[in-house]
């Protein structure tokens, strides 16, 4: 009667917060999805670096005074999906291209580089979310170190009191202090 259920091969694993609109919400959106992910045991790229693109987004183009944007990560199987949802549906982001010369309109350039898919989906009035999926790389044991050959260390020489050239004066011992003249 009382059976323990077995453990699904892939747990979901997620993560959300909300966050101002500003450019420190889309700095921390960028620190706590790294803190998520080294929690998890996930590689910090490519994902960080899409996590501040759709955040500095989020921030910059989405910004409605008052209004949060939401910053999902979730794991299901072997896909890390990254979803930054705002509340400036009017407009849907897509791909520019930049002016060499311009400082901005990269974003989606480097997400659509970094990212397996991305797309935008909209949801109920006035939002809107971006995502973008990651596929992970299954983990891989560690090679084991081969012994190398090569010089050997000389005998252990224990310190001296005196003063090597180009080194600092020894501290003085506890509790003494240098007089002010």
């Amino acid at each position: 009667m009382n059976q323990k259920l077995a453990a699904p091969e892939h747990a979901i694993r997620n993560f959300s917060v909300l966050l101002s609109p500003t450019p420190r919400g889309a700095r921390l959106a960028r620190l706590l999805a790294t803190q998520q992910l080294l929690v998890w045991g996930l590689p910090l790229d490519p994902a960080q670096l899409i996590v501040a693109e759709l955040a500095n987004n989020a921030a910059t183009h989405g910004r409605v005074p008052g209004r949060n944007f939401q910053l999902l990560l979730y794991v299901v199987g072997e896909t890390l999906r990254i979803e930054v949802t705002d509340t400036c549906g009017d407009e849907v982001p897509h791909r520019r291209h930049a002016d060499p010369t311009s400082e901005s309109g990269r974003g989606l350039t480097l997400v659509t580089a970094l990212a397996d898919r991305w797309g935008v989906s909209r949801s109920l009035p006035p939002r809107k979310t971006v995502w973008a999926e990651v596929t992970l790389a299954a983990p891989q044991a560690p090679e084991r170190e081969r012994p190398r050959s090569g010089p050997t260390c000389g005998p252990y020489a224990l310190p001296t009191r005196e003063k090597a050239p180009r080194q600092a004066p020894p501290l003085p011992p506890a509790g003494q202090t240098h007089s002010g003249e």
